[in-house]
């Protein structure tokens, strides 16, 4: 009470009255108390700021988020580039990709393992290549053979009543064809000062000398190999006038003429071959010719004067012969006589290829002074799967 007293009497002798020195009071106090918030709100808000900053920063500068399979890639590509522009092979001894080591200390068993990227390179300028590979059935396989089962007889069927007796229907036969892989090797060279040159792009030079090579010796081999340390192509499978076709051996039509189409309605021979196959292979059926036949084959026409041939209407898109796409493969023999110089068929269920899914690399410095060798290979194996799935036509009387 003295204290109230006396503060009172202080307002008094200021001229106040007591209520407003109060309020003057807590306005002063909640003034103050506002500023307060306002430093730690501007104080906080300038943490959240420097946070935000490193977190940018550790984006920036620190490891990038890549997929895993980038992830796992990059060690291989960045080993390998050491690899074949040096020799240095320290980088690929143990390295471990997708879970499983690679065979690593191999100038024994045959070089190193193409790098992931460099691999589907090469894959993909093989599968883009004027080859029977682009049209054919490909799989790719761990071991050194690939057997291909074919059930090529029909199973009885029939209708059945309550009372009737049912016929025993006929045991299918399987054939089994068994695809044997062999070593397909190219060698590409180099000079160590172009290795030595860092904006020179191994990895892609090295991609496309081994394609062009493969390419090549498969698209010669899928057609006439003979199955001695290389596929078996399809041309060198017994042929047999089609009203005497029989499994293990390709049916053909016959021009009619010797080395020629018939002078008269030379396009009866194409009609022809198309309806030798079977309706359920024309459905994805191709026809297969070299640049010289083909030119002879796109000036046909039909009765009304239309010709046979047509263009591909976009790019990559192939030509088409009585709407049916044609692959230009260079590797068919030329017209002449009794030459086998067009093919038609589902080549997807006819022909079949084989091969491992990793590609070697070698490195030999030695051999070709001053140039470096690259020993590059792939094992890979082809022959005919299904004998009914292909039809050729032959330029002969009969």
């Amino acid at each position: 009470m003295t204290e109230r007293k006396a503060l009172a009497g202080e307002a008094m002798s200021r001229g106040l009255h007591p209520g407003a020195e109060v309020k003057s009071a807590m306005a002063g106090f909640l003034k103050e108390f506002k500023g307060f918030q306002d430093d730690v709100k501007h104080a906080l808000q300038h943490q959240e700021e420097r946070l935000s900053m490193l977190n940018q920063k550790t984006m920036t500068y620190g490891r990038p988020a890549l997929s895993a399979a980038v992830d796992l890639a990059a060690p291989h590509q960045k080993a390998f580039d050491a690899y074949l522009r040096s020799g240095d092979d320290d980088g690929l001894r143990g390295l471990v990709l997708e879970g499983k080591a690679l065979n690593t200390a191999v100038a024994a068993d045959g070089g190193y393992l193409v790098d992931p990227v460099t691999a589907d390179m090469i894959r993909s300028s093989l599968k883009s290549t004027a080859s029977i590979r682009a049209i054919a059935n490909v799989v790719q396989v761990e071991a050194s053979s690939f057997d291909v089962l074919i059930d090529h007889t029909d199973v009885g069927s029939g209708w059945a009543t309550e009372t009737g007796t049912i016929a025993e229907t006929a045991t299918p036969a399987i054939e089994r064809i068994s695809i044997t892989l062999h070593e397909l090797s190219a060698m590409p060279k180099a000079s160590q000062r172009l290795l030595d040159d860092s904006a020179f792009d191994v990895e892609g030079w090295l991609a496309g000398r081994i394609a062009d090579k493969f390419a090549r010796a498969e698209a010669a081999a899928f057609v006439s190999g003979d199955g001695v340390d290389k596929p078996k192509g399809f041309l060198t499978h017994p042929k047999l006038a089609e009203n005497l076709w029989a499994w293990g051996s390709l049916g053909y039509i016959a021009t009619g003429v010797a080395g020629d189409f018939a002078s008269i309605n030379p396009a009866d021979a194409v009609v022809d071959l198309v309806y030798a196959l079977e309706a359920n292979y024309r459905a994805n059926a191709s026809f297969v010719m070299n640049s010289k036949t083909a030119g002879a084959v796109r000036k046909m026409k039909d009765a009304d004067g239309r010709f046979l041939w047509s263009d591909g209407l976009a790019a990559g898109e192939p030509a088409r012969l009585m709407g049916y796409p044609v692959l230009i493969a260079e590797d068919m023999p030329d017209i002449a006589n009794n030459a086998f110089a067009v093919a038609f068929g589902d080549f997807a269920a006819g022909y079949t290829i084989a091969e491992r899914p990793d590609m070697r690399v070698l490195r030999d410095p030695f051999s070709a002074k001053p140039h470096v060798l690259f020993y590059a290979s792939k094992r890979v194996g082809g022959d005919v799967s299904d004998f009914a799935a292909i039809k050729l036509l032959r330029f002969a009387l009969s």
